[in-house]
């Protein structure tokens, strides 16, 4: 077992990777305050892992309350978050009763605001079984739902207690879920270590075949990449906001299509793309890096093309981006590879880039 620690003032917390860690809850326990915890998990994961953890919880004494909900990117909302509300009123959960994500990157968002609003906040866990929740959304406490008109535009920054990223979970996910969280493995090397970007493209096939201990380092470094940042800039106000690159496409790629005909990690991929071509456009990046981008994509299994969208409908959606700022919308691109920046794109640049 490795771990990454997130040395926040306010709300400290480790992340713990390692094969089969499921198999051991004294993790867990050590971080519960009361002996009473919710599962909260979907129709997918419940049937490889509730059992399991529950009984693991149950032998150590923990009353247990499993919330099985629907899966899919589409029911992050508004009504799903009040069936996790509804089980824990219905069942007089307390401040010290603690919240446990176990699943995918949507299972951790949701799980996470439950935990943050419900009686102004109660602790909770992440068990995220997806690559993309172990390496990008169960760290550095960004919660959320999804509105029709925006993706995660309701929700709430608040740190779970620990990160239990088991990758034994990662042999049973299906590969169009696994190369999308290989999209936030590359993010990683693209806005801030071209180390990793480059060991990425030398290992790129070994984590196709899951190989175990690539993929350890992979899910290790890219802790350590996002806690580092979260480190510097809990609340996005800097730095942080680098984590986003391809985002801001990519959302719009999946409110504009319907939320769960691309995966995230697919429209972050495609995203990606688009702003190192913008990037292009700008002089920051050459012909060849943005081939080198596009080749470890398709490598990863990922699409390198955006989908086809007006002009006037990208505009619209990605007008309903968290980065807009005074009217003015924010993009992550990059200087280099390993680079990032925030700046602005003029609607030229933009009208060449999204054809």
């Amino acid at each position: 077992m490795q771990t990454v620690r997130v040395e926040l003032a306010h709300a400290p917390y480790d992340i713990l990777i390692g094969a089969d860690l499921l198999a051991d809850v004294r993790p867990l326990l050590a971080v519960l305050p009361q002996k009473r915890a919710a599962i909260v998990t979907n129709a997918t994961v419940a049937p490889l892992y509730l059992a399991r953890l529950q009984a693991a919880l149950e032998a150590a004494g923990v009353e247990v309350l499993p919330i099985v909900l629907a899966d899919g990117e589409q029911y992050k909302t508004g009504e799903t978050l009040n069936q996790i509300l509804d089980a824990l009123l219905t069942h007089r959960f307390e401040r010290k009763s603690t919240l446990l994500a176990l699943g995918g990157g949507v299972i951790g968002d949701m799980t996470g605001f439950a935990a943050a609003i419900y009686q102004r906040g109660v602790p909770f866990i992440q068990i995220p079984t997806t690559l993309l929740a172990q390496v990008d959304s169960s760290v550095g406490g960004k919660t959320a739902i999804n509105h029709p008109l925006g993706k995660n535009m309701i929700g709430a920054f608040y740190q779970p207690k620990l990160v239990l990223a088991d990758l034994g979970t990662l042999r049973s996910l299906p590969a169009r879920e696994y190369s999308a969280g290989l999209a936030e493995v590359i993010k990683y090397g693209l806005i801030d270590d071209l180390p990793f970007f480059e060991w990425l493209e030398a290992n790129m096939a070994a984590l196709m075949q899951r190989d175990e201990a690539a993929l350890g380092y992979a899910v290790r470094r890219s802790c350590e990449n996002k806690a580092r940042i979260v480190m510097a800039d809990e609340k996005e106000e800097g730095v942080r906001a680098w984590l986003n690159l391809g985002h801001t496409f990519g959302h719009a790629i999946e409110a504009g299509l319907g939320y769960g005909v691309w995966l995230h990690g697919e429209a972050v991929a495609a995203g990606m793309l688009v702003a190192a071509k913008a990037s292009q456009l700008l002089g920051d990046l050459s012909v060849q890096d943005v081939a080198r981008i596009a080749a470890l994509l398709q490598a990863a299994g990922l699409p390198t093309q955006a989908p086809t969208l007006s002009f006037e409908r990208w505009l619209s959606l990605m007008a309903q981006d968290k980065k807009v700022e005074a009217g003015r919308i924010r993009f992550i691109l990059l200087r280099r590879l390993g680079a990032a920046h925030i700046g602005h794109l003029d609607e030229a640049v933009l009208r060449q880039v999204l054809a």
